[in-house]
């Protein structure tokens, strides 16, 4: 089985090509919980500053994890493509945080 690509943007729509249908919103979420060794070794990088980068590699991890489920949500409605793609994100708990990616599913023509 051959997948479809999505094209995904957070531009109301798709340079070069027109929208025929608006199929509706589309999320992904997941909610990211942080590691002990990562908390720790964040608190020694508080001391002397700069980029926690196991928090930089979690987000980004998220990220995708987030996009990926919108582009499977928007296949399902059989979009050619997802416009005004946003980003979101709120603490759940301590030590757990949701990223939230949102956009509207479309068709675009032929």
């Amino acid at each position: 089985m051959t997948r479809k690509k999505m094209i995904y943007t957070n531009t109301p729509d798709v340079p070069g090509r027109e929208i025929e249908e608006i199929l509706g919103v589309v999320t992904g979420n997941v909610v990211q919980s942080k590691h002990v060794g990562r908390d720790m070794m964040a608190g020694l990088k508080t001391l002397v500053g700069g980029e926690i980068k196991g928090y930089t590699e979690m987000l980004t991890e998220a990220r995708h994890i987030a996009i990926s489920r919108l582009v499977e949500e928007a296949l399902k409605l059989e979009a050619d493509a997802v416009v005004n793609l946003r980003f979101t994100t709120s603490s759940i708990m301590s030590g757990s945080s949701e990223i939230l990616a949102y956009g509207t599913a479309v068709k675009l023509k032929q």
